[in-house]
């Protein structure tokens, strides 16, 4: 019974908890409305005082006469600057007797070492050459010729003679001058060495002659003693 008692107070315990849980939950509070803004009354405008302008005068200044511009000297060419470095020398031109004279020299230097029978065909060929222009380097080219002994045999005086009209022009020393000088000198030279040693060769030549001439005369004397020897050694013998 007690215990019955019990659990009825402890399950309307239970159901008063159910009530109140399920109860619905209290209205909320009206809200109140905010108080309105106070409106400030706006202040009164000041009055507006006007500036007195005040009146401008234009004063005109009297004409004046108009400024001519000043006359200028022309602008000066600028000059030009020194250059520093300086223009290289063109090289010397060559006249025509120069030329020729090159070719020249390079023509004699090929007579000295050629053969025989190219020097004979070269002297064949200047001397024809000669005969149509008798001109300074066809004069020099057969008088080179003419003192070498593979071209034919030397002929030093026709060499110098056909020299002597380059050789004796007045005026500067030209190319084509001093080469006929070189070679008239040599020639010369040559010449006087071979008179010399003809002159030479004569001499011994006449002192050989002589010595020969006094041995035939000891022997055409020493004949004749023994012939006239003989003859009187062969009379005493006949008695």
């Amino acid at each position: 019974m007690s215990r019955r008692r019990g659990y009825s107070v402890g399950g309307l315990f239970g159901l008063a908890l159910l009530t109140a849980c399920a109860a619905p939950p209290p209205a909320p509070a009206p809200a109140t409305a905010a108080p309105a803004p106070a409106v400030q009354d706006k202040p009164d405008p000041l009055p507006v005082t006007p500036v007195p302008v005040p009146q401008v005068v234009i004063v005109q200044s009297p004409p004046q006469a108009p400024v001519q511009p000043q006359a200028t000297a022309p602008p000066q060419a600028p000059v030009q600057q020194q250059a520093t470095a300086q223009p290289q020398a063109a090289p010397p031109q060559i006249n025509d007797e120069e030329q020729q004279a090159l070719a020249l020299l390079v023509d004699l230097q090929r007579y000295a070492v050629e053969a025989g029978e190219d020097l004979r065909r070269e002297l064949a060929a200047a001397n024809v050459a000669l005969t149509r222009t008798r001109n300074d380097p066809n004069r020099i080219r057969v008088a080179m010729l003419l003192t070498l002994p593979a071209a034919g045999p030397p002929d030093d005086a026709r060499a110098l003679s056909l020299l002597e009209p380059v050789v004796g022009r007045s005026g500067n020393a030209s190319p084509m001058k001093q080469i006929a000088s070189l070679l008239y000198a040599q020639i010369t030279e040559r010449a006087r060495s071979v008179r010399e040693e003809q002159r030479r060769t004569a001499a011994a030549q006449e002192k050989l002659d002589a010595l020969r001439a006094v041995e035939r005369s000891l022997l055409l004397e020493r004949s004749r003693n023994a012939g006239g020897g003989g003859g009187g050694g062969g009379g005493g013998t006949g008695r």
